[in-house]
């Protein structure tokens, strides 16, 4: 899968460093879910949230269509400025030509991110906190149970360390602390456009960095990140 990226997304600066984008652009039938969640034994646990959503089941309303091309519009330009600086391969899911038929929408998510070197999740205030935390929680569980599954030493169990997810300063969710308690990814805030493209740069830069020092394992032997 990561080679297969790599192909498809281009020649960049540091094309082998590559940041898997999330957000909530895309809604999905959250009263479902939910109904599904809460018939399982741990009803009420933030933690019972299933392993695969549909993520390409849109709601069908002129709300939900501005909420989700506003958020679009969002996740392009944080991924454009850093392709441009520091020349990392940020993308979308949209931007690579995986077709549903050979791989469903949410397996492609846990794909694309086992295969990053980092992982950003982008929740701006658009009013469905519910479905952010359904979303991000699925995505979550299914690639830190891919891991644990599939770990053999220590190094191999620092996925988390890759994942930020950063929020702008007018969300509030109890999945935003669920997911620094279950999963502990890395939480931020941001105020404005160019606070989270900063922010966003920052975290980038430091997983690069630990990549080269060795305090995170490189996910191949010529990665290029600086």
């Amino acid at each position: 899968m990561r080679e297969r990226l790599i192909r498809e997304l281009g020649d960049l600066a540091h094309s082998r460093f590559l940041v898997y984008l999330m957000g909530p652009y895309e809604a999905f039938d959250v009263e479902s879910v939910v109904r599904n969640a809460e018939s399982s034994e741990k009803a009420g646990d933030p933690t019972a949230i299933p392993r695969n959503v549909d993520f390409g089941a849109l709601v069908g309303s002129d709300v939900d269509l501005d909420r989700d091309e506003a958020v679009l519009d969002l996740l392009l330009y944080v991924r454009d400025r850093l392709r441009t600086d520091p020349g990392v391969n940020a993308f979308l899911a949209i931007d690579v030509d995986f077709p549903l038929e050979e791989m469903d929408a949410a397996t492609q998510s846990v794909e694309f991110a086992m295969a990053s070197n980092a992982v950003v999740y982008v929740v701006p205030e658009v009013g469905d906190n519910l479905g952010v935390g359904i979303e991000v929680g699925a995505v979550l569980e299914a690639i830190f149970q891919e891991q644990d599954e599939g770990a053999e030493t220590e190094d191999d169990l620092q996925t988390n360390e890759r994942v930020l997810f950063v929020h702008e300063s007018g969300v509030r969710s109890a999945m935003i602390a669920a997911v620094q308690d279950r999963w502990d990814a890395r939480i931020y805030a941001y105020e404005n456009r160019e606070d989270l493209v900063s922010q966003v740069r920052l975290f980038v830069r430091d997983i690069a960095r630990r990549e080269l020092r060795g305090d995170l394992p490189s996910l191949d032997d010529d990665s290029d990140a600086t």
